[in-house]
């Protein structure tokens, strides 16, 4: 190709510009890639916090389920093997059993009950009998006649007497009743409490049951709740203790 006359020669330092130029672009280029890889790499720790918190989340809701278990567990203790409803006196004056759940007895506890004062009669009418036959009065079947008279009661009223009980966990005490003739309800503040005790004879061992004893300030706010299961007794005592160090009124 011929130059025209008159055209000055190429300038070098404008071909360098120009090179600079191209240079400068590509660095841009490289610098627009390098920002955009430094975003993604943004996105991708935000996407990996992102994935650790949807897998605290998950951990998270997997302990709350585990609480609801605990609890669900706890609750099926306290009902395990109990019976099924509070028996209330007939009279238009009773004493109302109110809202909430009512926690009964072990079943347990009317055959442990009955055993009881079924040897108290049988013991009784031997001794009765064994004195009569040695001195042939029979004076002794005065007292004797009394005893089984009171005791065969006992056994007749016991099955109904046992589905009396009942106690109720609210949210700043424990209700309990007893009673169809003579009916009893005692509410034991959380914070009152200083000792939970929980007792068991060989035969309430043989089947499986305990009674547990609460002990407050005052002596006559004191609650026995007899025939509770051993499962029953020990996480309600855990309960108690467990709520009453959160309720505790500085005594």
């Amino acid at each position: 190709m011929t130059t025209p006359p008159g055209t000055p020669p190429p300038d070098p330092s404008a071909s360098e510009a120009v090179g600079a130029d191209v240079s400068g672009a590509d660095a841009v280029r490289a610098d627009a890639a390098g920002a955009d890889a430094v975003r993604a790499d943004g996105a991708g720790a935000d996407a990996v916090r992102a994935d650790g918190a949807a897998a605290d989340a998950v951990g998270a809701d997997g302990a709350g389920a585990d609480a609801v278990g605990a609890d669900g567990a706890g609750a099926d203790a306290l009902d395990a093997r109990t019976f099924s409803r509070v028996l209330e006196p007939r009279a238009a004056g009773r004493l109302p059993l109110g809202e909430g759940t009512w926690h009964q007895l072990a079943r347990a506890y009317v055959w442990v009950q009955l055993i009881s004062q079924g040897a108290v009669f049988l013991l009784v009418l031997a001794v009765a009998i064994g004195v009569q036959a040695f001195t042939g009065v029979p004076w002794p079947w005065i007292p004797a006649g009394i005893v089984l008279v009171v005791t065969a009661i006992g056994l007749l009223i016991t099955p109904r007497q046992a589905r009396s009980f009942g106690y109720q966990l609210r949210q700043d005490d424990l209700v309990f009743r007893r009673g169809i003739l003579w009916q009893r309800v005692v509410a034991v503040p959380y914070g009152r409490m200083q000792l939970v005790d929980i007792t068991h004879g060989p035969l309430d061992r043989g089947f499986g049951i305990a009674q547990l004893k609460l002990v407050t300030a005052a002596a006559s706010t004191g609650v026995t709740i007899p025939g509770l299961t051993q499962e029953a007794a020990e996480q309600l005592r855990d309960t108690l203790v467990a709520v009453a160090e959160t309720r505790r009124t500085g005594l």
